[in-house]
């Protein structure tokens, strides 16, 4: 049982004393320290401090009083007992109006009786709870410890741990990622992840719970789902954290109230515990996440010489090579865009990049196990590089299907983040891998050209494209190309005029003007001075089907291929 305000008062050398505001809240103050204040208070009164004084020099001077007692009172004190009988010979009215306002007791104690002996017998009741509490906290850092030789999982030790806490617990990485959890519910869940994202948590800002307790000054507070949550670092030897405890406080429970001395010290034991679990974990899980990371971008890039090698590290990393795989490259477009806008939530836009793959990935695997399919992944180079097992059918269905999960769950999530997907197509035997990966790759850069960001192209529905791309690459037809589209983009530069998005509509609408006009939101007369522009400045006719063929390839091949050769 911690020490109380009422505690105190029941003493009986203050069997004379009396509480005059407050009466009703001092069973509920705990007494963590003792000290005799008189003015003036600046910072040297801690939270939870029972404070005696004679009130010197606040006699007959209403606001020094008034001003005294509130500073006591924003020193988040225990209560405040004032001699009575030399220096103050009653408390004013307005002093206690001004405690009864604020729920802080104030106790008019007796002049004869000794602050050295109410001070004795606190220390002594305050002396045997630590000691107390220390014994019960060594026994968990004991039992926390075999739990860690035991090699026993974070789920369990967060159980014991909850124990010992009365409350409910979340254990993340540095990135806020969650290690271990209670049973909470998946809406609770979700509004983590997106606070996460948002750099809500891990709590960033100065600690804000504390005045003047130094042993609380690691803690960090912050409301979510309107529960207080409780944060405290998981440290490394270099003092950076690598993940997180939260305490999730019980509705309508003081901070202040709730962090006992015996609560701080299991706190700081799991800590301790935990950070030699989590480094343990993450050694392990590095190695293993680095590679499987670096198994698959082997296998695309084609770096392996032998199959039968191929398979068998594949077993080794719990991949099976033996299934049919399609694979799919994905290229986050605006990282660098959403960094900016939260950087002061992250120490670097490395550790930013590393905490949204993690989340983007525990997607993707989600989306694959819902459609119970084989997946294999890595982030490198700024890409996504995801090998899922092709489904029976030959079509791309179900592989359309599962980038429709995992963009659904990642637009709830993370709805600012922009993806650009490129599909590869299935290639027999375990050279097909890597096949099947440059055609994704090629998939997703015609894409990016020409539909835009955050699109998806099937390399099945390039074939068009991969021929303009071989012209692209000839430098005859480099030339052709450049000496039809480039005066009209210089004139669209130097006049803003859009003759090449004209020029497009109308080869799209097979040569209707008014269709064209439509599509443009242009008046038929100003369209056909647009075309007979495109006419002068390439000296091509519209109505000649040769020309209009010259003019229709060039656009497109310009449009996949050179296009930014053009504006050099």
């Amino acid at each position: 049982m911690q020490l109380t305000v009422e505690s105190v008062v029941n003493y009986g050398i203050l069997e004379n004393a009396r509480i005059l505001t407050a009466k009703d809240s001092v069973a509920e103050r705990p007494v963590h320290w003792v000290s005799v204040m008189e003015m003036p208070v600046e910072n040297f009164v801690r939270q939870n401090e029972l404070v005696l004084t004679t009130a010197i020099g606040c006699h007959g001077d209403l606001e020094s009083f008034k001003k005294f007692v509130q500073d006591i009172i924003d020193s988040n004190a225990s209560a405040l007992m004032i001699a009575i009988g030399r220096h103050v010979f009653d408390i004013p009215a307005e002093v206690k109006e001004l405690a009864e306002r604020q729920n802080f007791p104030i106790i008019e104690i007796p002049w004869e009786v000794r602050f050295s002996t109410i001070i004795e017998e606190v220390m002594q009741n305050i002396n045997d709870t630590q000691y107390k509490d220390r014994e019960r906290s060594e026994k968990v850092q004991r039992e926390l410890l075999k739990l860690i030789l035991g090699d026993t999982d974070l789920d369990h030790i967060s159980k014991y741990i909850q124990r010992q806490l009365d409350c409910q617990l979340l254990i993340t990485d540095r990135n806020g990622f969650i290690q271990a959890k209670s049973e909470y519910s998946q809406s609770f869940i979700q509004k983590w992840k997106n606070a996460v994202m948002q750099g809500d948590f891990p709590i960033r800002r100065e600690a804000d719970l504390v005045n003047n307790d130094p042993l609380l000054r690691k803690f960090r507070t912050a409301l979510l789902d309107g529960k207080v949550i409780l944060q405290i670092p998981v440290l490394q030897v270099s003092e950076d954290p690598q993940g997180y405890i939260f305490v999730i406080l019980p509705k309508e429970t003081p901070v202040v109230s709730y962090l006992t001395h015996y609560r701080v010290a299991v706190l700081e034991h799991a800590a301790t515990t935990i950070s030699l679990w989590l480094s343990r974990k993450n050694a392990i899980e590095e190695t293993k996440i680095n590679l499987r990371s670096d198994f698959v971008q082997e296998i695309a890039t084609g770096e392996y010489m032998s199959a039968n090698q191929a398979f068998s590290r594949a077993k080794l990393l719990g991949y099976n090579l033996e299934l049919p795989y399609i694979c799919m490259v994905g290229f986050p477009e605006n990282f660098k865009e959403l960094f900016e806008k939260r950087k002061k939530d992250y120490d670097s836009y490395a550790q930013w990049t590393e905490s949204m793959i993690r989340y983007i990935e525990e997607e993707i695997y989600f989306a694959a196990q819902s459609l119970r399919r084989e997946i294999m992944m890595t982030y490198q180079g700024h890409q996504l590089v995801i090998y899922l097992e092709k489904p029976a059918e030959t079509n791309y269905d179900q592989v359309v299907d599962f980038l429709d999960l995992a963009d659904r769950r990642l637009k709830h999530l993370l709805p600012e983040v922009v993806i650009s997907w490129g599909i590869g197509d299935y290639s027999e035997n375990f050279q097909g891998l890597s096949e099947s990966y440059r055609h994704a790759t090629l998939a997703l850069d015609i894409g990016r050209r020409k539909k835009g960001k955050g699109q998806r192209m099937l390399y099945s529905d390039t074939r068009i494209d991969r021929v303009l791309l071989t012209l692209a690459q000839n430098e005859e037809m480099k030339e052709v190309v450049m000496s039809t589209i480039k005066p009209l983009v210089e004139y669209d530069n130097l006049r803003n005029m859009d003759l090449i998005g004209t020029l497009k509509s109308y080869n799209q609408n097979h040569g209707n003007v008014s269709q064209s006009a439509r599509a443009l939101s242009l008046h038929r007369q100003s369209l056909l001075y647009r075309l007979r522009k495109i006419e002068s400045l390439t000296g091509l006719s519209l109505i000649d089907p040769d020309d209009l063929f010259l003019l229709d390839l060039s656009l497109k091949t310009w449009e996949i291929g050179v296009a930014e050769n053009t504006n050099g």
